[in-house]
């Protein structure tokens, strides 16, 4: 869920600072990257087949992801995130558990905002 947190909380932030993409999300529907708001309001405003693309990426990469990891939770074989070392794994899992439980608090405290 820490990981999940932390990427919801960087798509909640990152279109209000750096703007959104120009263009059409569906053209089809004439529905621009522009209209969809941020936050739950967004639930909406995106087209079935927008969740559709959504889910299907996701299921892809779950599925992707069973097949790459070990018995360690958290251990994907990517060097950058854990380490050879035991001390600092540890030292690098402790910290990521601590952002992924602050992006927590902070995803839900954006949600409140919004007004859920």
């Amino acid at each position: 869920h820490g990981r999940i947190s932390m990427l919801a909380t960087m798509g909640y932030i990152t279109p209000e600072i750096t703007g959104k993409f120009p263009g059409y999300l569906s053209p089809s529907k004439s529905v621009e990257f522009k209209d969809i708001p941020n936050g739950l309001a967004a639930i909406s405003k995106v087209p079935v087949a927008g969740w559709v693309q959504i889910f299907a990426y996701c299921a892809f990469c779950e599925f992707n992801g069973m097949t790459n990891r070990s018995e360690a939770p958290g251990d994907f074989g990517f060097k950058v995130l854990t380490s050879a070392d035991p001390e600092e794994r540890k030292r690098k899992l402790q910290a990521e558990l601590a952002n992924g439980r602050l992006a927590m608090m902070a995803i839900m405290g954006m949600f409140f905002q919004d007004g859920l």
